[in-house]
């Protein structure tokens, strides 16, 4: 029997998570029920944060913190161009240009790079926590203070992740963290997202705007049944209750997924230390960062190793294992590219390498051993075939 293909990521749905939205689906309310509310709770106290906005997606989380911060035309904001399109793209919807600063080692936005492009129309700093792995915070902080810019952490790749002993979430050193419950995230409520802020100003604002900018206030002949005030345009950007209702259920395993992921992590270090890493090398971990390990990349040098990065992923997929890129940058796509010319050499490097092995908590030990049986077999074959090409 052929062994099942192993993604490079994926969902985990048991009969809890089942039962859960059947649960809501016989409820009284789809949508804009208390499931929500519930799920806030839950999530906040989780990450520590005294606020939490659950919302459609994680680009509308986006999209939502950058405009309860006003952002807007005429405005710019700094962030990574190792990242998901959505990140700059929430931006661009409000009208603000985006610059991106170059990365360090890890694939995180380098301080280092912001600071030369910080101009009077520069609003805020985005820091994306790639992988899991949170970026230099205390850093970005320092800069954002020092020129009067908010902080914005997009989490989509970090919830569980935490800087010290506190959760990436609280907001301890940024006005807002965004995060992603797109499937193949750490928990999924179908699509959906959320933010997360300190600030009671922003969480009103946020929650205002995700519902057509309606604040709920009885009309003056109600009685009190019925009655809204729109103040701003805002968007509908809710979560329905079905999908709180999944993510209830999926918050309780978190803890014991998080805990894997870290189990799976280990163990592709320890396996890949045997190879020769002018190869294959894993990506730095800062001490006092504690990544949640949404993917695993690997750093593969595919010019010494004498193969394409498409020629590995095949093989690879021959073998059963999945993977992907993360991420071609931003800066090169067209649409950017085209808006302004951006100067991210370290970026390039990181993507020419990057390769994202296959990592979700339903990895089993096999699985696991079958990846570095396959990584290890392709780089080993390839290197032991250049050499004996070239002889003494």
């Amino acid at each position: 029997m052929t062994d099942a293909f192993l993604p490079y990521g994926r969902q985990s749905i048991d009969e809890a998570d089942i039962r859960a939205v059947v649960e809501a689906l016989k409820g009284s309310h789809l949508t804009q029920g208390p499931s929500v509310g519930r799920f806030e709770q839950k999530l906040a106290s989780l990450l520590d944060a005294p606020h939490v906005s659950a919302v459609s997606s994680g680009t509308a989380a986006l999209h939502l913190a950058y405009a309860a911060l006003g952002l807007g035309a005429g405005d710019e904001i700094i962030t990574s161009p190792i990242t998901f399109l959505a990140t700059a793209n929430a931006a661009r919807h409000l009208g603000a240009e985006v610059s991106f600063g170059d990365v360090d080692d890890c694939g995180n936005l380098d301080p280092d790079s912001v600071e030369p492009l910080i101009s009077p129309r520069t609003r805020g700093i985005v820091a994306v926590h790639f992988a899991g792995l949170p970026a230099d915070m205390q850093r970005l902080r320092a800069i954002a203070e020092r020129h009067g810019l908010w902080l914005v952490e997009d989490a989509a790749h970090a919830l569980g992740a935490r800087i010290g002993v506190t959760p990436v979430g609280a907001c301890a050193l940024s006005d807002a963290t965004t995060f992603s419950f797109h499937p193949v995230k750490h928990i999924t409520t179908a699509e959906g997202g959320a933010v997360s802020t300190r600030r009671v100003e922003l969480k009103q604002k946020i929650d205002r705007l995700r519902e057509h900018g309606i604040e709920r206030r009885p009309a003056p002949d109600s009685e009190g049944h019925y009655g809204y005030v729109m103040q701003e345009l805002g968007w509908n950007y809710r979560l329905s209750d079905l999908g709180a209702a999944l993510g209830i259920s999926q918050l309780d395993k978190l803890p014991a997924w998080l805990r894997r992921r870290e189990q799976i992590a280990q163990r592709y270090r320890a396996g890949f230390a045997g190879l020769d890493p002018l190869l294959l090398r894993c990506t730095p971990l800062p001490q006092g960062r504690h990544s949640a390990h949404h993917l695993f990349p690997v750093l593969i040098d595919f010019a010494r190793l004498g193969l394409t990065r498409g020629a590995v992923m095949s093989a690879l997929k021959q073998r059963g294992i999945g993977t992907q890129v993360h991420y071609i940058p931003v800066c090169d796509q067209p649409y950017y590219s085209k808006r302004k010319s951006s100067d991210c050499p370290n970026a390039r490097r990181f993507y020419s390498s990057e390769l994202s092995l296959p990592m979700y908590s339903t990895l089993t030990d096999a699985d696991v051993e079958r990846v570095l049986a396959g990584v290890s077999e392709v780089i080993e074959r390839r290197t032991t075939a250049v050499v004996y090409a070239k002889g003494p």
